[in-house]
This record gives structure tokens, sequence and C-alpha cells, in this order.
């Protein structure tokens, strides 16, 4: 076992005694500030312990200097880029942003099964909105890497009526597009009611069609990769894969917290919590989903696979079922921050 989970495996237990939630903010807070000073910088890096070194990759016309990166829902506000990118990540989606801030759902939101190396939650698109997610991203721009790409994942707010869906996410896209690297476009999100409509074939071509005409006008096209849920039956993913590569969209991410709750170790009553499920128990799905959508798109989309890693081996899975990219959350919970080195170094390009 690497050195660096052994360490952390040794102080996950005092963590794990905290409020999930308030244990994440202070995670965010002291990354946040570890990001801000050269030692603090330094320090990050030798907890991630990853080598950048002949890792970058070309995918969807961006370089990224590593296939390794940060799923949305853990920096929704864009606090921490500068902490992200001394740990070693090759990027971070950032968000899900929505128009307005919006508190999200009440409290408790936010569960370990540590049985299952899994987490649930509903917290519900809780976010300071596109403004301030815009200022927060402007500041950091200026002392980030130059070869760190940020994504920004797109929705909507919880009472926009249906008729004004798509102008939520229209007006994320307007106000992020001068310092967003690519859009991720959440339609898969189990918290928010009503969300995964839009997946639908008709909905979904007219919502990426907007996004793809707003995006002509904001000057540099920023790549569109459309988030989907893993819970979708082979036929109705079929048909969600045809409408999105008949738009202008560049990629998928494979995929968003599952509803499903199969074979899980934790007590009933913590497992029948409401809410995403993320960990562990994705990875087998996740590598489903990814080799059944690059079967079906072939080279014409990319993408980037998001759920249940929580090894350097889990990485290469994905890669090797047909992922551009990977992303890291539930795992660096369980795994700690040394699994951004161990996973960087397995899937590094040949």
């Amino acid at each position: 076992m690497p050195l660096r989970r052994i360490a952390y495996r040794a102080i996950r237990p005092l963590l794990f005694r905290f409020d999930s939630e308030e244990i994440h903010r202070f995670s965010l807070q002291a990354l946040r500030m570890a990001g801000g000073s050269g030692a603090g910088r330094a320090m990050a890096g030798l907890a991630g312990g990853a080598s950048l070194e002949g890792a970058d990759v070309v995918i969807a016309g961006l370089r990224f200097r590593s296939r390794v990166g940060l799923g949305a829902g853990f920096d929704k506000d864009a606090v921490a880029l500068r902490g992200w990118a001394a740990l070693g990540l090759g990027f971070a989606e950032i968000g899900t942003v929505t128009p307005l801030p919006q508190a999200g759902n009440s409290r408790p939101r936010l569960f370990r099964l540590p049985a299952d190396g899994a987490l649930i939650n509903r917290m519900g698109f809780n976010n300071a909105g596109a403004k301030a997610a815009a200022r927060n991203l402007a500041a950091a721009r200026r002392r980030l890497p130059p070869d760190f790409v940020v994504g920004v994942n797109i929705g909507r707010n919880a009472k926009t009526a249906a008729d004004d869906t798509i102008r939520d996410y229209l007006a994320v896209q307007q106000r992020l597009a001068p310092h967003a690297d690519y859009f991720a476009v959440n339609v898969s999100s189990p918290n928010t009611p009503g969300l995964r409509d839009l997946q639908t074939p008709k909905h979904l071509r007219a919502l990426l069609d907007a996004l793809a005409d707003a995006g002509q006008r904001l000057g540099p096209a920023r790549p569109i990769f459309v988030k989907l849920a893993p819970d979708m039956l082979p036929g109705e993913m079929e048909a969600v894969l045809e409408a999105v590569l008949a738009t202008r969209a560049k990629g998928l991410i494979l995929a968003n917290t599952t509803i499903s709750r199969d074979r899980l170790a934790a007590p009933g009553e913590l497992a029948a919590e409401a809410g995403g499920l993320s960990g562990a128990p994705l990875l087998t799905g996740t590598r489903g989903l990814v080799r059944r959508a690059r079967t079906l798109v072939g080279d014409r989309l990319a993408i980037i696979a998001s759920g249940g890693i929580g090894s350097g081996q889990d990485a290469v899975t994905l890669i090797a079922a047909g992922a551009d990219l990977v992303q890291l959350w539930s795992g660096l919970v369980y795994a700690g921050p040394g699994l951004i080195g161990e996973t960087t170094r397995a899937v590094r390009p040949a």
C-alpha cells in the first residue's frame, strides 16, 4: 500500500468523527489557504505526490497536463483552485453553478457509508451563484499554472420554471465564459426535481443547441460536455447519445450519482437516505457505461469517466474501457490526496 495512503488511513478515523459536511468545508478552506502561499503549495504537492512530466494529453481541443481531474460538486464556488493545482491534478470542474445563489436542501444532506467506501448526498446545487463563481475564478486565473484546465458545471436554480430552464443555463454560460475552459451541462443530478427530464432527446438537443449558438457569440468556443445519469435503461442511453451526436457537444461525463442502492453493506436506514450515491459501488457501472458509450459514439465524442475511482488500477480500468480522462471525488475522502499521484502515474500516456 502506498505510504501516503497509509498515512491518511491513520488520520481518517479522526476526520470521520466530525460531521461530513463540516469536514468538507474545512478541507476546502485549508486547501484554499495552502494554495495561497509557496510553502503551502509545496506541502500540497508532497501530499498529492503527482509527477506531471510526460502526463499531458489533448482532448476536445484542450491540452490537459494530466488525465486526472476533480469532479464537480467538491469545489462548487471555485474557492480552492490554486490548492487543487498544487496537489497535482490536471484539471478541476467547479460547480454545479446556478445563476442565482441558493442554499440547497436542508441539512443533514451528506452521509458517509464507510463499509462501502461511498457517500450519499442530497446537497441540491448549493452554491454562491454565477457572479461569485466568476469573481473567484477570475482571481484564481491570474495565479494558476497556465496548463491547468478549469471546467464549469452549469445547472438551473431549483425554483426556476420549466419554461425558463434554458435561460438559466445560458445565464451561467454568459457569466462564466471569459474564465472557463469547458462547460459541463448537468442534466442528471437526482437532487433537483425535474432536472433529469432534460435528458430526453428533444429537451437535450434544444438545450445543447442553444448553448452552442450562444457560445459562438461569446468569443472562442468552449467545448461542451454533457453529464449524464448512470440510471438510464439501455434503450434510453442509445437515444440520448444519438441526440448528443446531433449537436455540437464535444464530450460526455459518465456519470452522475446514482439513485440505486444495490448490494450495499451499510445499515438499511443509512443506505435508504434520499440522494445520489457515489464512491466505490459505482465503479462497475461506470466501466459498463463508458464501454457502451465508446462503442456507440466511436471517436466522435470525448469521454470523462467519473464514478467509483479509489485506486490507480480503477482509473486504468476506466481508461481501458474507453475513457479519455478521469475525475476523482469520493475516492479522495476515503483514500486521501495521495490518490492523485497514484492515479496520475497509473494512467500516464504510453
